[in-house]
């Protein structure tokens, strides 16, 4: 692989990180992916159900097109795999490549392999690398050794997904039915299914199926993508090769100018070292006493070691062998016979007694007071926490009780409005607000301009009506105004009532003056 040409940012990721990068691989490329997806499968998916059809068997033909979806999803697996370094393939590209391309590798995952939980790991194995079986079966153990947990829960969590989407789909049919009619509805359906269920409902249900599969299968190989990215990216350390092929290229570029400099400090010293070049030529000729122009033979690794050429044939056959090797990966043992020198005893790691008596039994004394004291300590400590276990196994388990916030002073107001609205609104909400009740005062102003909303609209509010209905409601109003200034007071109380933000002194004071030139009321 050329990794150079990744247009992916490599690092040391979690396998939760690498799933991510598989689906947001998918969502880079998914036109690319949809296109000759629903190219491929919408023909298959008819074909499959008109068989089906002339057969009475439909439920054959959902089961085919689920069986056949490893090899559906090589179109995902060789978009990504080609867009993730920068060449990423048109539609016609890609559906020609499904006629040539991944079929050895696939077809195990269409017999024996089919129901492999790492299926979505273990795939880029055997399309993108190649090799021979004994090579890919390394080469798969290799990778799925640290990775073959996260594929399993990854093809768990799609299937649910899939199954969960089929459930939605036939939820939103039944959503359409009204409601004195379900019951009867869903009693029809069980009967059609517990006995000749007609043609259209089962294809609608391969349909639901075969949607539920173009929705989740590109992001499950795309996911599965970013584990062997992960894995080989760990193993092979891709991070760090691209690091230091990134420092080369800074450095080949820098090379002129250290070439420059090079020879700008190395002009002055050129005449002297040709100085010492002529006379150490001269004492060479003299030594050996040779004409002034016989030529010196230099010493070559050619004229020394003879001419040699590369054996790349014999490198790869030596490579190949190295799988072949019984020993590679294996473990022995060995058992060797060694002379017992005279007086040695029969057991050489058996310690001596040590020659000073006395001060052997001082050491056993003492290592048999301090075992008494580690275990009198350990005791004690039991004991501590056998007693103060009712504070610290509640905490523990997660059950401790904690502290008991102090509620804002928002939360412990309790609202008291009278049944009937005073004459004077404005006046009372003012006397509300200077009396340090906020809140009461902007729950007056939202109960009174509810009723507005009902004289304005001509609506019947039903009691205990929620904020939204009553904007729902006030939709209804015949002048703009009135519904954007009834929008305004409903947002105020909100961030009142529920986030315990109270508008500042100016903000109540111009809300009462905007009420009362729109409402009416008397200031």
């Amino acid at each position: 692989m050329r990794i150079d040409q990744l247009n992916v940012v490599l690092r040391a990721r979690s396998q939760w990180e690498a799933m991510e990068l598989g689906t947001a691989l998918v969502r880079r490329h998914a036109g690319a992916i949809w296109k000759p997806w629903l190219l491929l499968t919408l023909p298959v998916f008819a074909l499959l159900n008109l068989a089906g059809w002339w057969l009475d068997n439909l439920w054959l033909s959902a089961f085919v097109l689920w069986w056949l979806k490893p090899a559906f999803e090589r179109i995902p697996l060789y978009v990504i795999s080609r867009g993730a370094f920068g060449a990423e393939p048109g539609t016609a590209e890609t559906l020609r490549a499904q006629w040539t391309w991944g079929w050895r590798g696939t077809l195990a995952y269409l017999t024996w392999r089919r129901l492999s939980p790492a299926r979505s790991l273990l795939m880029p194995v055997d399309l993108l690398e190649g090799g021979d079986a004994g090579q890919r079966a390394l080469r798969r153990s290799a990778l799925g050794g640290g990775s073959y947990g996260h594929a399993t829960l990854l093809t768990w969590t799609c299937w649910h997904f899939e199954v969960m989407l089929k459930l939605a789909g036939v939820a939103l049919f039944f959503m359409f039915v009204p409601v004195e009619w379900l019951s009867e509805s869903l009693r029809a359906t069980w009967e059609l299914i517990g006995k000749d269920t007609p043609a259209w409902a089962l294809i609608g249900f391969n349909l639901l199926s075969w949607a539920a599969m173009t929705l989740i299968s590109p992001f499950f190989s795309g996911a599965g993508f970013g584990l062997y990215l992960n894995r080989r990216t760990a193993l092979e350390a891709w991070d760090v090769e691209i690091a230091f092929r990134r420092l080369r290229e800074r450095l080949l570029r820098a090379t002129p100018l250290l070439v420059m400099l090079l020879a700008v400090f190395a002009l002055p010293v050129l005449p002297a070292h040709a100085q010492h070049s002529d006379a150490a030529e001269t004492k060479l000729h003299d030594n050996h006493k040779t004409a002034p122009g016989t030529d010196v033979p230099v010493a070559t690794p050619e004229s020394v070691f003879g001419k040699t050429q590369a054996d790349t044939a014999g490198f790869r056959q030596a490579a190949a062998r190295v799988y072949e090797d019984p020993q590679l990966g294996a473990k022995r043992t060995v058992t060797r016979w060694m002379k017992k020198k005279p007086g040695e005893d029969d057991k050489p790691t058996q310690q001596k007694d040590l020659p000073d008596m006395p001060f052997s039994t001082f050491a056993k004394l003492l290592a048999l007071i301090s075992e008494s004291f580690l275990w009198i300590v350990m005791g004690i400590l039991v004991i501590a926490l056998a007693l103060t276990a009712r504070w610290w196994l509640p905490w523990l388990r997660g059950s401790g009780r904690r502290k008991r916030e102090v509620e804002s002073p928002v939360q412990q107001e309790a609202l008291q409005l009278p049944d009937v609205l005073p004459p004077d609104i404005l006046g009372s909400a003012r006397q509300l607000w200077q009396q340090g009740k906020p809140r009461h005062a902007l729950a007056l102003l939202y109960r009174a301009s509810v009723e507005v909303l009902s004289q304005r609209a001509d609506v019947v509010l039903p009691p205990g009506a929620t904020e939204a209905q009553c904007l729902r409601a006030s939709r209804r109003m015949p002048q703009d105004a009135d519904r954007l200034l009834f929008a305004r007071m409903v947002r105020t109380w909100q961030y009142a009532a529920y986030a315990g933000q109270l508008p500042r002194e100016d903000e109540f004071q111009t809300l009462l003056g905007d009420l009362h030139r729109q409402y009416g009321w008397p200031a």
